[in-house]
């Protein structure tokens, strides 16, 4: 297999299949734009499982993903696609770079679910952009932005349904999305701890109910016990449906 790419939690490795890539989680754990560095035991396995896990239900839901299978611990083989450089992130209770950039609380419940589109671009640091500057920089169609959008209030809501029977509250979270050979758009990249914030609806302490990456960005340690939280919780909730 020859090395096709490596990001700060994945590494992407071609087939034989030209039509099919192999996806590598690692434990490599980042924050801030990769100012910060560190590790999470087991995380890529666990990421790996719970991506996984969640791609499938959503596509019992009818939910189009980049998945095939899994074929080891942190490995993912998934069809190739032209990933579209726009992070989307969708948040349903105001925190993180909401809060600091509009003075909301964090906590505030939102009064509907938010869409926002930003820029997949490390140099710039990937910047929040308005619909106008992501079709003057064609990043994608106007017809794309509209099915972007309609995708991810879709997912949310099924997420949101899901993690809630989990007895965890789904704060906010980042998808990625690509084209196909067909030219259809396949959610891709990952759902886990690492990509969504999510808070244990049995705690009320704003540091103990955290179960993401916050508490590695934030130092607020336990960071292998909540990813395990949620790994357990998730698989188990699937597991029960089946």
């Amino acid at each position: 297999m020859e090395k096709l790419y490596e990001g700060k939690a994945k590494i992407l490795y071609s087939t034989d299949n030209p039509e099919e890539l192999l996806t590598h989680f690692k434990d490599d754990a980042t924050a801030f734009n990769a100012q910060k560095r560190g590790t999470i035991l087991e995380k890529g396995k666990m990421n790996c499982q719970i991506t996984v896990a969640l791609f499938q239900w959503l596509e019992s839901k009818g939910i189009l993903t980049h998945l095939i299978q899994q074929i080891a611990e942190e490995q993912i083989l998934v069809k190739r696609v032209q990933i579209i450089p726009i992070e989307v992130v969708v948040r349903n209770i105001a925190a993180g770079s909401l809060c600091r950039q509009t003075g909301l609380r964090e906590g505030d419940k939102l009064p509907h679910s938010l869409v926002e589109f930003y820029f997949k671009n490390d140099e710039l640091g990937d910047p929040l952009l308005t619909r106008d500057r992501l079709l003057i920089l064609e990043l994608a169609t106007e017809e794309q932005l509209k099915e972007l959008q309609t995708l991810a209030l879709e997912i949310n809501q099924h997420l949101q349904q899901f993690f809630a029977s989990c007895q965890i509250t789904l704060v906010d979270f980042k998808l990625e999305f690509g084209i196909d050979s067909h030219g259809k758009i396949l959610l891709a990249d990952e759902i886990s701890p690492d990509t969504c914030r999510l808070w244990d609806q049995s705690e009320q302490d704003p540091e103990k109910r955290v179960m993401d990456k916050d508490r590695f960005r934030r130092d607020l340690g336990q960071v292998e016990n909540a990813y395990q939280q949620v790994h357990k919780r998730v698989i188990d909730k699937l597991s029960s449906l089946k």
